[in-house]
């Protein structure tokens, strides 16, 4: 029985599953994000008359969206999207330069990052995070050898990272663009580039990064208010001080939920870039620390699933976990940072916690390409473990599934 069992598994194939712990982290962050936004929001909601419930409700949308392209994601194999890498990058230059139309895009505080979709608007950034992280990976698949032995190897990835990072300059929209400098750098990194290769390349940008960064009043005085936000309380340091305040009062285990003080007009953008200070107010350190374990195992297995499809053969999809891990690990370092006060003030938001349509949808899309990811790799350790397991009576079977599973994989490479 036990053998008929085992021929029976061998003639379906390698079976993928979805890392659990993941899929598990993901749906806690999005649950916190859930209360976070309700407790935060209404405050907020009321003072503009528009109900209690008002964001409450938009952001059950945005995150029905967002699961549905999660879904879609899914079931979607990497293969069409590595495929279509080029057309997806060219989306998405053609996404950044339509917010400086006239007819398409919106000016909000001084700033160009939105398309007007009639019924909502949109911030192309967030889906540009996505289509950068796959170009890289199918670029890294493609080109792998030169990646890791010529210097030239890193231009053309580098070169459209750099494109971006100007379109969202223009924006301007700084704290994106230090994030896509981030990502693209520890993706090239970890896809074997040698690291003097990359301190040639970046040691350039470092003085027009400062350029950049000193270029406006208004960028000098986020560099310089953080430092000391109680210099200027009432003005350049109100929001932090805010913020440090709404932290401080949280202690070990917060004034309790829906309690926070701070949240009550006095903490500016309560319920998207400082929500994790309202968390901090209302659940206090036990709260940070659950808050930022879910963080980890999303990060820390990402990582890990992505070395595994390395190890597998499974580039693609291991370079696409790589990429998304890492882009969900910085922003979340940026935005918490930004809330203590240890890094400048940044319009990033928390991810699947934080309010916001484009934020929510594009990360659950992410979310989504990333279990897609696990579900890939641990179909080829299947294949892999079936090969290897299989009794010595059935070799020609056994040759056939190690066959199948090198074509899956060859295939993966070179589409």
């Amino acid at each position: 029985m036990l053998f008929d069992a085992t021929q029976a598994k061998r003639r379906q194939g390698p079976r993928g599953s979805f890392d659990l712990p993941l899929l598990v982290a993901l749906v806690g962050l999005a649950c916190v994000g859930l209360v976070m936004i309700t407790s935060s929001s209404i405050a907020v909601a009321d003072s503009q008359h528009l109900g209690a419930f008002y964001f409450l409700k938009k952001h059950l949308l945005f995150l029905g969206l967002g699961l549905v392209l999660a879904g879609v994601a899914m079931r979607t194999e990497l293969k069409v999207l590595e495929k279509n890498a080029f057309l997806l990058m060219m989306l998405a230059f053609i996404l950044l330069l339509a917010v400086f139309l006239p007819v398409f895009g919106m000016r909000l505080n001084g700033a160009r990052r939105w398309l007007n979709l009639m019924v909502t608007s949109f911030q192309p950034v967030e889906a540009v995070k996505l289509i950068l992280v796959i170009y890289i990976a199918s670029y890294l698949v493609r080109h792998r050898e030169s990646v890791e032995t010529r210097f030239l190897g890193l231009l053309k990835p580098i070169m459209v990272a750099g494109i971006i990072v100007l379109l969202l300059l223009a924006q301007p929209d700084f704290g994106s663009a230090t994030l896509v400098i981030g990502v693209t750098i520890a993706m090239v990194w970890l896809g074997g580039a040698r690291p003097i290769f990359l301190f040639g390349m970046g040691l350039p940008l470092m003085p027009l990064l400062a350029i950049a960064a000193t270029s406006e009043s208004y960028r000098v005085k986020r560099l310089t208010s953080f430092m000391d936000p109680w210099k200027d309380p009432f003005n350049d340091g109100f929001q932090l001080t805010q913020s440090l305040m709404a932290i401080g009062r949280g202690e070990w285990t917060g004034v309790g939920l829906g309690s926070s003080v701070l949240k009550l007009s006095y903490l500016p953008e309560a319920h998207t870039d400082f929500i994790f200070a309202v968390i901090s107010e209302e659940l206090g350190l036990a709260g940070i620390l659950f808050v930022m374990s879910l963080f980890a195992l999303t990060v820390g297995r990402g990582l890990y699933i992505g070395l595994k499809g390395v190890e597998l053969g499974q580039r693609f999809a291991g370079y696409v976990a790589f990429g998304i891990s890492l882009m969900v690990g910085l922003q979340t370092m940026v935005s918490i940072g930004v809330n203590l006060g240890a890094l400048p003030t940044k319009g990033l938001t928390l991810p699947l916690i934080s309010y916001g349509g484009s934020s929510m949808v594009l990360t659950c899309a992410m979310a989504g390409v990333l279990l897609r990811a696990t579900y890939e790799i641990n179909r080829a350790m299947d294949a892999r473990q079936m090969a290897t397991r299989m009794p010595a009576a059935s070799v020609p079977d056994a040759n056939a599934a190690v066959a199948t599973a090198a074509a899956r994989e060859r295939e993966a490479v070179s589409a």
